[in-house]
């Protein structure tokens, strides 16, 4: 995995996902399996850019919060939030707003 040159935008989205979990750092740690005496230490770490996750660490917390693996990695606000949004809908409206945003593109 090519690595991320301006890691600020992964800590910060890393961090408001799991706030939004009601997750602490410990708690999140433990959910993607590791060892309850580093898992606070191993998160504020990717938090605060002092490590960054692999990609397998990656989806783990991805998945346990419940939050699209491509949000973390965008640095684009308004794409971080559409990619949420997005991940909210049923296939019947994802296959719609897909529609809508081709036609948009190609006028």
């Amino acid at each position: 995995m090519p690595q991320i040159k301006d890691p600020s935008f992964l800590c910060l989205r890393l961090k408001t996902a799991r706030k939004a979990a009601g997750l602490s750092q410990k708690q999140l740690g433990i959910n993607i399996g590791l060892d309850e005496f580093v898992a606070s230490t191993r998160i504020n770490r990717y938090e605060v850019g002092v490590h960054e996750p692999d990609l397998g660490t990656m989806r783990r917390i991805a998945k346990v919060l419940s939050t699209p693996l491509p949000f973390f990695y965008t640095d684009d606000d308004i794409m971080a939030d559409m990619i949420l949004a997005f991940a909210g809908l049923d296939n019947d409206q994802k296959n719609i707003l897909l529609a809508q945003a081709k036609a948009a593109t190609s006028s």
